[in-house]
């Protein structure tokens, strides 16, 4: 019996069209939506777990938990909004396992009681001489968010780092429009208690998503994919 030839993924593909390849069992099709969407939804898991070995494994798992669910994905979210779904859940439920507090992403929060972190209130002439921070900055930045409170974390990375608008943001936190807005803006404000002005010239920078990383990534999940496969069929 001859094997089933699986449809070739044209070159621009939309998300939509790439999702429907790859629940048909298209693994390249699957691969490519993997490499579009690697670093906003590495960085959105960072935000929450602040640990980079944590956070590819977390986005590991949840590749695989979108590959399983593909049959039922449903054209009324956009392919990356779903996919920030599955690795937000994914990495709160590591938080959780480990016994850690974990904020919901619709909780409410006191911004007062938010305040009491030290490193929040560094001055920015206690940073390094200006002449060398530049070479040292997005490791300065990447712990200040770090620093920022929970409620407050993921909605910065994906606002200002990975640039969506609110109505993005909102969709994929499923959290009102105004919450972040108003998340955002405080963040935004505590970072630049520290770090003064040259925060906006290292919000680019941080959390640099490198090709090493990215292969890697995608080439672990597509092995633990052909192990599945393989599984099934014997």
């Amino acid at each position: 019996m001859q094997p089933v030839a699986l449809p070739s993924v044209p070159p621009h593909a939309t998300d939509a069209e790439l999702a429907v390849l790859a629940a048909q069992g298209n693994v390249a099709a699957f691969e490519s939506i993997m490499r579009r969407h690697n670093r906003l939804l590495f960085r959105t898991a960072r935000s929450i777990l602040k640990n980079d070995a944590d956070t590819e494994d977390a986005l590991q798992e949840a590749y695989l938990r979108a590959w399983r669910s593909l049959a039922g994905f449903r054209a009324e979210a956009k392919v990356s909004t779903w996919l920030v779904r599955i690795v937000v859940n994914e990495a709160l439920g590591r938080l959780r396992r480990r016994g850690a507090q974990v904020i919901p992403m619709d909780a409410g929060i006191d911004v007062d009681e938010q305040q009491d972190d030290p490193g929040m209130e560094d001055d920015a002439d206690h940073e390094p001489d200006r002449v060398a921070m530049r070479g040292e900055l997005r490791a300065i930045m990447e712990k200040r968010i770090d620093s920022l409170p929970d409620a407050f974390r993921t909605v910065f990375m994906l606002r200002a780092v990975e640039e969506l608008s609110v109505e993005e943001t909102a969709a994929a936190l499923e959290i009102p429009e105004a919450t972040v807005r108003t998340r955002f803006f405080r963040a935004r404000s505590l970072l630049r208690e520290g770090l003064s002005r040259d925060v906006d010239f290292a919000i680019g920078d941080a959390f640099s998503f490198a090709g090493e990383r990215c292969d890697r990534i995608v080439t672990t999940v597509l092995t633990k994919l052909s192990d599945e496969r393989e599984s099934s069929r014997s």
